[in-house]
């Protein structure tokens, strides 16, 4: 393949500008924040579980209380009726009197267990309310510091988002000049070999494998026409001669 010498030194423009838009991409998808946002969703999905979970906690001990104190409410009513009975004189038999009297008694120990109950869920639900304090701030703190980051991450991107696509609006440029056949030939080399398909000749040195060409191989290449488009040896890139080449 022929091309012109200044037509082999725009690929290597080009091939700066992929290098350049290889790194850019790199370090978009490499941004810090992109862990640190994984890292933080991670911790505020485990805190809302948590969340729900006091919370749930927290209602079930609400319900309860209500029962509770409705129990100690019916058993009050009960103990006040018996008690107005008791204290109107309509019972008059020693024995109903007796029984009353027992029942009364029965009633007033019901409703101090009642009422033990009733402190009881009431500490737990108090509990289960802190919890659900803590936990609501903070999860409050770490969705203000996801939203941080998104901020930060949003802000790099969109910087190196230019980036790029100011390199590859000068890489369109740059590649519309090259030979369309030249062009061909460094996008599949590129494509084999690692995103290097065109390496400057430096020194007898093949910049793309950083290999030192052999005498041979350098010998063939000061023999040929400068428009011959010649290939390293070694790493069969594409190797573009400049006077720096060493020939």
């Amino acid at each position: 393949m022929n091309a012109a010498p200044a037509d082999q030194i725009r690929l290597l423009d080009v091939q700066d500008l992929d290098v350049r838009l290889q790194q850019l991409a790199h370090k978009r998808k490499s941004l810090p924040e992109h862990a640190e946002i994984e890292s933080l969703t991670k911790d505020l999905t485990q805190l809302r579980d948590l969340l729900v979970a006091a919370q749930t906690e927290e209602s079930d001990c609400a319900r309860e209380q209500i029962k509770a104190e409705q129990d100690v409410d019916q058993v009050r009513q009960r103990a006040g009726r018996d008690q107005q009975r008791l204290d109107s004189g309509a019972v008059t038999s020693p024995k109903d009197l007796e029984n009353l009297q027992r029942e009364i008694a029965s009633l007033a120990k019901r409703q101090g267990n009642l009422e033990d109950v009733v402190l009881e869920v009431m500490e737990r639900r108090e509990s289960a309310q802190e919890r659900v304090a803590e936990l609501t701030e903070r999860v409050s703190s770490v969705q203000t510091k996801i939203d941080d980051a998104t901020a930060r991450r949003d802000a790099a991107c969109e910087s190196l988002d230019g980036e790029i696509a100011s390199a590859t609006k000068e890489r369109e440029v740059i590649a519309g000049s090259v030979p369309a056949d030249l062009l061909k030939l460094y996008e599949k080399l590129r494509e084999q070999q690692g995103g290097v398909g065109a390496a400057k000749l430096y020194q007898r040195t093949c910049q793309g494998c950083r290999q030192e060409l052999s005498i041979t191989d350098i010998n063939e290449i000061r023999a040929a026409a400068p428009d011959t488009v010649v290939r390293c040896e070694n790493c069969r890139r594409i190797l573009v001669r400049t006077s720096e080449s060493g020939l």
